[in-house]
């Protein structure tokens, strides 16, 4: 069953943000990832939402979510993106 990562963002420093976005795919390949969407957000139809950006990458599995985010090279990337941006970043498994 796929699993998600949807990150709730906020970008504190675009050229930094950048530099983390570039360097994320290379992390998601080995675990059979996919970027789904990227964007921004236009309105809050209900609720609140303190955050601008939101992405959402999809893995095979759960298991293969957990590796990569506990892999070497994303978590060499932590540090870069805690500079450039707030990131909330949520776990989800498919239910369908």
């Amino acid at each position: 069953m796929p699993a998600y990562v949807i990150g709730h963002i906020t970008v504190k420093d675009d050229d930094k943000w950048a530099e983390y976005r570039h360097q994320v795919p290379a992390t998601l390949a080995p675990w059979g990832a996919d970027l789904m969407f990227r964007g921004k957000t236009k309105t809050v139809l209900s609720g609140s939402h303190v955050h601008t950006d939101v992405v959402v990458i999809r893995f095979p599995d759960a298991q293969a979510l957990d590796d990569w985010y506990s892999s070497e090279a994303y978590q060499a990337l932590i540090p870069l993106r805690t500079e450039a941006a707030d990131v909330d970043l949520i776990n989800y498994e498919a239910a369908l």
